[in-house]
């Protein structure tokens, strides 16, 4: 099957393992789809490509809208709020409801991304990743995605220029943010209310490794 001027091969007759196609451009996110993608990401939100909710829409497959400012090139110089976790909070949901009531891209397919390191300084970051409550408290039971892998907030606080030397640091931000409001209030809640869905990870053994720990330290009685 061909798009966009390139070849592209039924994913599904390579691998079984869901895929997501990172994209903000709705010619690329069907064209994926069509040929096996499981699910759409756009760091955008929906708000780049005009055709991309209505293309999520008609496709009918989940989608993560991600909260991000301007376009990766001009991101870093909008990144002053005067409240980041409610705004970034009110934001998403924002789209969340104009994509499911416009677009029909239904909230049962969603997953909602505060985009930390998109239009966000270091302590933008560190406070959304704090307050993980907050947008939950707003999200009514949206899944939520946490993509913190190797950020560059993480290198400024540990001195690690090299991606790579950032995993303890990819580890420490989603475990912190899993367990931290928790913590302040005393104890470890087994709901999966109290915390995010998924994480998204470069180091996909070692973060595997530190979330199965945390969880059976969440589940000892």
């Amino acid at each position: 099957m061909s798009g966009e001027g390139f070849l592209t091969l039924p994913i599904l007759s390579v691998s079984d393992v869901p895929i997501s196609i990172d994209t903000r451009h709705a010619t690329v996110a069907r064209t994926a789809v069509e040929a096996g993608a499981d699910i759409i990401n756009d760091v955008s939100g929906g708000t780049f490509d005009p055709d991309m909710l209505r293309t999520v829409g008609e496709l009918g497959v989940p989608m993560i809208i991600m909260h991000m400012r301007g376009t990766p090139e001009t991101m870093q110089s909008m990144t002053v709020y005067d409240d980041v976790v409610a705004e970034v909070a009110d934001a998403l949901m924002h789209q969340s409801d104009r994509a499911a009531e416009e677009y029909g891209v239904h909230r049962w397919v969603q997953v909602i991304d505060p985009g930390i390191g998109f239009a966000k300084d270091l302590r933008g970051n560190l406070l959304l990743l704090q307050n993980i409550g907050h947008i939950r408290s707003k999200a009514d039971g949206l899944p939520i995605l946490i993509g913190s892998s190797r950020k560059g907030f993480i290198g400024k606080i540990a001195g690690a220029t090299d991606p790579e030397a950032r995993d303890p640091g990819t580890i420490s931000s989603f475990v912190g943010s899993l367990c931290l409001e928790e913590a302040q209030r005393g104890g470890f809640s087994t709901s999966r209310q109290q915390r995010c869905n998924i994480v998204r990870v470069h180091n996909v053994k070692d973060c595997k490794q530190a979330a199965m720990i945390m969880d059976s330290i969440r589940a000892a009685r």
